[in-house]
């Protein structure tokens, strides 16, 4: 569907400055609001004194927890039981803290004023006291006896203890082993950052008992039913609009308690209110993602087939519960622990740990980089602890094409794919076979020169227990409209699902109106722009949707010819009567009957598992550390492709992403819990120079569980590129005897693992 392509259709406005996003929105009369914001980790709130704000010159009002203490904290998504029967315990989240505060950046007070600055400068004028409790900060530390408990309801500060498989299957496969690899590996914590920063405008309608919120977002129905369980207001009278959104990543998929704290000061000031977050606000505020303590134990018989896997995670939660986090650390790793690989026992058991630090949340990847990068990790230190190379030990024990579709040990079903193929592929386009030679050239010239490969799967889509559905409304043009659930956020959305619908009404493109999350659309079921489920589920839901519509539409075409419906035929956008050339167009029949036209459709929402090969090909600089990507070869399935351009930029971005975790990014707290990489003069994101290009191929194989044939695509490229990185920086530092290292790998942790490695 590429021929032909001309660009995206969001591009011209978006180029042209005409986009909208949330800070361009302003109405008559507005508010403005800021947040004070704890700056400290763990305290008691002894007094809290606002007199001399609310007095303050232009502000309006001042709001603390006492005022939003009737909110309520939203029930959790994950479901499903724990380890022994174990439910997820879920502490209470004040939406504005109200007698302890529990990480930096947690919310106390909402000033509301005439102007912004005037807002801000209130803030200083509210006075403190606090009594200060001990921070823990790391998950693992948080799991010992006698540490300091966050919350009375959280004995332990354990929220979740998961698991999974055949515990007694996996130790004796373990005891029973030829041989077995250990390794602890840390996911490190990460902020996503989009480009856009968190900020939200909310319009109370008095007359309607209605809102308006105005906010980035990944899709209205992830964030509306959690705005709606937080503030007790039904969700038919909460309209999210999300026009334009700079970025997602999983971040901005939930109501903040920014948010909702929005909401009650327009309703109690009558007022829209409007607040703009900061770079700093946004990365102590915004959920960050990873923050896992990953440790696996892989089984191997004497001819290197892989008997068993043993997995222990200690997810790193922060103070309060996402509603994502503990489904991306349980549910969804769980899924495909094994990896790509004949594993026949396996058992996994994933500890939710509680922490004064900012809440995790699902970010590119969900939890599926952490199982890639552990088991890819381990794969490679098998190859070396046992002498048998890293290719031919991953050939041994790759799931063969002819076994999809494959049931795994944890019970999940990897639809289809060909992992021995993505491999193969991968080789060849990256010349593995002539590494050593460039290796040898790499050290002449004094450097380390290190090549790394990873195979991957993940699991993308997923049902919510209803259909994702679709709608199209036809004008009197006969032009349609179509309204989809997702949340775009740079992915190309208004260009795929529309080309997707002008297919198959056989009309041009430009003639398809897009709506996606409409609050003022048909009401929809479905779930918005999250696990990598976009074409999968929106669009196979607008195909169907497309394919209703003009099964509709042959009953009227018929009418207007004067024969049978049986009689006629549709094709490139014509109803002909079969064996001649009398035709009418589906689009003058959408004219002439377009209030009979309008169309609801919805499919199940589809799962599916893709799949790839990275490699990655890397030169050190031992004398300062710094590590420079040479090549980078990405081949990936993600089933039917649909629009080879978009593909190409998400898988990039994905690659970008997993590039910028393992050389660059870390939030990190001291021993206090304080965030010393508040801003981006101390948190290092990718640059143009990162990585200065990848190559980028496609082995297929097209998913049977929707419509379209397709899998998901947005997250894959993170989910490879971590592994591929981290293999292909230790395959380079291994001569000088160091065979793990934690992320980041940046030039000053890199040259001292080289200084303490040549001291041995």
């Amino acid at each position: 569907m590429s021929e032909g392509f001309a660009g995206r259709r969001e591009d011209p406005r978006l180029l042209k400055g005409e986009g909208r996003y949330t800070a361009d929105w302003n109405f008559p009369g507005q508010l403005y609001a800021a947040f004070l914001r704890s700056d400290r980790a763990h305290a008691e709130l002894r007094s809290l004194n606002v007199q001399t704000a609310r007095t303050a010159p232009g502000v309006v009002a001042v709001f603390t927890g006492a005022d939003v203490q009737h909110y309520k904290t939203p029930p959790p998504q994950l479901k499903a039981p724990g380890r022994g029967g174990m439910a997820l315990k879920v502490p209470e989240r004040p939406v504005l803290a109200r007698d302890r505060v529990r990480y930096v950046g947690q919310e106390i007070a909402m000033v509301v004023a005439a102007s912004a600055a005037a807002a801000q400068d209130a803030l200083e004028l509210i006075e403190i006291e606090y009594f200060d409790r001990i921070a823990v900060v790391e998950g693992a530390e948080a799991l010992a006896e006698g540490m300091p408990q966050l919350h009375d309801s959280v004995p332990g500060n354990l929220a979740f203890d998961f698991d999974y498989g055949d515990q007694a299957a996996a130790a004796a496969a373990i005891a029973g082993a030829a041989h077995v690899t250990r390794l602890t590996v840390e996911s490190t914590r990460v902020s996503g950052n989009p480009m856009e920063p968190k900020a939200c405008v909310v319009v109370y309608q008095e007359a309607e008992d209605t809102y308006d919120v105005y906010a980035s977002s990944q899709g209205m129905s992830l964030m509306v039913p959690n705005l709606a369980a937080i503030t007790g207001t039904p969700a038919e009278r909460i309209r999210l609009h999300a026009h334009d959104v700079g970025g997602g990543f999983g971040v901005r998929s939930q109501a903040y308690p920014e948010y909702c704290a929005l909401m009650h000061a327009a309703k109690t000031l009558g007022k829209p209110v409007k607040w703009v977050g900061s770079r700093f606000e946004t990365i102590v505020s915004d959920h960050h993602g990873r923050a896992a303590t990953l440790t696996g134990e892989l089984a191997l018989d004497r001819d290197g087939r892989f008997v068993g896997l043993r997995l222990d995670w200690i997810c790193n939660s922060g103070a309060y519960l996402s509603q994502a986090g503990p489904i991306i650390n349980t549910v969804n790793p769980a899924s495909h622990a094994i990896n790509v690989y004949r594993i026949p026992a396996l058992y996994g058991r994933h500890r939710l740990v509680l922490t004064n630090t900012t809440p995790i949340t699902a970010y590119r990847g969900a939890g599926r980089p952490n199982v890639s990068y552990l088991i890819e990790r381990l794969v490679d230190e098998a190859a070396r602890e046992t002498g048998i190379d890293r290719i031919e030990l991953r050939r041994r024990n790759l799931i063969a094409q002819d076994a999809y579709p494959y049931k795994t040990p944890a019970g999940s079903t990897y639809d289809s794919g060909n992992p021995p193929g993505y491999l193969d592929d991968a080789l060849e386009h990256s010349d593995w076979a002539g590494f050593e030679r460039r290796r040898e050239e790499a050290r002449r010239r004094g450097k380390l020169r290190g090549i790394g490969c990873a195979v991957f799967v993940e699991p993308s889509g997923g049902s919510a227990g209803g259909p994702e559905q679709a709608a199209i409304k036809f004008g009197e043009s006969g032009n349609p409209a179509l309204y989809v659930l997702c949340g775009p956020s740079g992915q190309g959305h208004e260009t795929v699902f529309s080309e997707l619908v002008a297919r198959e009404f056989g009309i041009p493109v430009e003639s398809v109106e897009f709506h996606a999350s409409d609050p003022h659309g048909p009401r929809l079921s479905g779930v918005g722009t999250i696990g990598s489920r976009s074409v999968m589920a929106h669009g196979s839901a607008s195909v169907a949707t497309a394919r209703a519509a003009v099964k509709k539409a042959l009953d009227f075409a018929a009418k207007e010819l004067e024969v049978a419906p049986t009689d006629l035929e549709f094709r490139n956008g014509r109803y002909t009567v079969k064996g001649t050339d009398v035709a009418i167009s589906f689009q003058e029949v959408a004219r002439r009957y377009h209030r009979e036209l309008d169309t609801l459709e919805g499919v199940q929402g589809p799962m599916s598992y893709p799949g790839g090969a990275h490699v990655a090909e890397v030169e050190v600089d031992p004398d300062t550390g710094v590590i420079d990507i040479v090549n980078y070869v990405a081949v990936d399935d993600c089933g039917r492709v649909i629009n080879h351009v978009l593909l190409e930029g998400q898988t990039f971005g994905g690659i970008v992403q997993g590039v910028g975790q393992v050389l660059l990014e870390h939030c990190v707290y001291d021993g206090d819990g304080q965030l010393l990489t508040g801003s981006f003069m101390d948190y290092a994101m990718p640059k143009a120079d990162t990585i200065t290009g990848a190559k980028l191929y496609e082995h297929c194989i097209p998913s049977p569980t929707n419509l379209l044939g397709a899998k998901g695509a947005g997250e894959a490229g993170t989910t490879g590129a971590i592994p591929t990185l981290a293999n292909a920086v230790i395959d380079a530092l291994r001569p000088l005897g160091i065979h793990q290292l934690d992320f980041p790998y940046s030039p000053v942790r890199v040259w001292q693992a080289i200084v303490s490695g040549s001291r041995r």
